[in-house]
């Protein structure tokens, strides 16, 4: 396939236009999406990457095909990964969820930007010196060992990242209000124009996006050198994150390894990197300047290690008891909430529905150890409050309907006020 100006044109183009129709069709009106829409649109943009791919083996370019796949799956994973970091983000900054899609547009927006410029900075440095591959490998093996202090560091070290240089230097040089106000950048309030916490929140995710394009553009440059297959591999596998967060919300936290499972994507490709640059060594001071006779790892071999650690990562986060445990306490949290929410016009089948769920996920949540409420409820007061309201209000009704027997699991919520946290 060939690769000239009028395929960049023609890219550039199509991907410009996909962030405009997500702007306009989706966004553009705060709300939040449904998991049927959620679904649809990431279905539509798997979709269209997995087709892109399948042009270079219409053209016969196979090895630009394979190459296209396993940059594709290795940044789709570190994109997934970005979002708990965006998640940590939003969360500090407490933005409203209907106004989480705009926020998330623009990281992808950001992301792709920053990114666009690594690439192209990348593809330059590698023409003019080809042995800045020992510098990407030994990068990538330092990212991975940061990947891995940061899995371990703890939640409070974790949401410092909202509260980077580039957010301080706006609060401190823009007057701002901590006030949202819709979803607006601006506001004037008593005849003075304010930055809301909406453009404080976008500044944050802006920043956090440049440090992520570090680990992003060299993990890919191990994988391909052709700036083209770069770019577009990138390009794709941000577009519909923002519907695949609605998609799989919640399953994004049990996911527990998959930082680990980054780490030792990160660091297989860090090690093919330099194996790589000692292939084709120039340095005189390695081998006097020639070639080192290294076993390099074909690219094909690289997509199938990094789809099997993929698949061990997510199966070990949802089969191990960690991941259990996580599920257990979301789904007690989430039921309870649900049937606080019910209004008069529910049926009585809906209610029963709702009281078995928040039963069951309730006893499942008593029955955890100990060990496990340390160390997944983050806020400990806050998931006490929901299930103790919702269980509070289900007594309260079946005592006033007679039905006390039937809610003997909320009684025993109430008796002890509240869950084991």
């Amino acid at each position: 396939m060939e690769i000239n100006a009028l395929t960049w044109t023609i890219t550039i183009a199509v991907i410009v236009g996909l962030l405009l129709f997500d702007y306009f069709a989706h966004v553009r009106k705060a709300h939040t999406p449904t998991i049927k829409e959620a679904a649809i649109w990431s279905a539509i943009y798997v979709g269209i990457a997995l087709i892109f791919g399948l042009v270079f083996f219409v053209f016969g370019d196979t090895q630009h095909a394979i190459e296209y796949y396993a940059g594709y799956i290795t940044e789709k994973a570190l994109s997934v990964d970005n979002l708990f970091v965006f998640l940590v983000i939003m969360a500090s900054f407490q933005v409203p969820r209907e106004y989480q899609q705009k926020v998330l547009l623009f990281g992808i927006t950001f992301a792709l930007i920053s990114r666009t410029v690594f690439i192209l900075l990348g593809a330059a440095i590698i023409e003019l010196w080809s042995d800045v591959f020992y510098l990407f490998g030994i990068a990538l093996l330092l990212i991975a060992g940061q990947q891995l202090k940061g899995e371990l560091a703890s939640s409070e070290e974790k949401e410092n990242q909202a509260d980077n240089i580039m957010v301080r230097t706006a609060k401190r040089v823009l007057p701002s209000t901590d006030q949202y106000h819709e979803d607006k950048l601006f506001v004037r309030i008593n005849g003075k124009r304010l930055i809301t916490p909406m453009l404080l929140v976008m500044v944050a995710i802006g920043a956090t996006d440049v440090l992520f394009a570090f680990d992003s553009i060299p993990a890919i440059f191990g994988l391909t050198q052709e700036p083209y297959i770069v770019f577009t591999a990138t390009a794709f596998s941000l577009m519909g994150l923002r519907q695949l967060y609605f998609l799989i919300d919640g399953l994004l936290d049990r996911l527990v390894y998959l930082s680990y499972g980054l780490t030792a994507i990160l660091g297989f490709i860090g090690v093919k990197l330099i194996l790589h640059a000692l292939h084709e060594n120039n340095l005189f001071f390695i081998n006097g300047g020639s070639d080192v006779p290294v076993q390099t790892i074909p690219t094909h071999i690289s997509l199938m290690v990094i789809v099997a650690i993929l698949i061990v990562t997510v199966i070990a986060s949802l089969t191990s008891p960690k991941g259990k445990a996580l599920r257990t306490l979301q789904n007690a949290e989430k039921y309870a909430y649900r049937y606080t929410k019910l209004d008069e016009s529910a049926s009585a089948d809906e209610r029963r529905d709702a009281e078995a769920k928040m039963d069951r996920w309730t006893r499942e949540a008593e029955g955890l150890s100990q060990k496990w409420r340390d160390a997944l409820i983050d806020n400990k007061d806050r998931y006490s409050s929901i299930i103790r309201t919702a269980h509070e209000t289900r007594w309260a009704e079946a005592q006033s309907n007679g039905n006390g027997h039937d809610a003997n699991v909320s009684k025993e919520i109430v008796e002890k006020q509240g869950p084991t946290v």
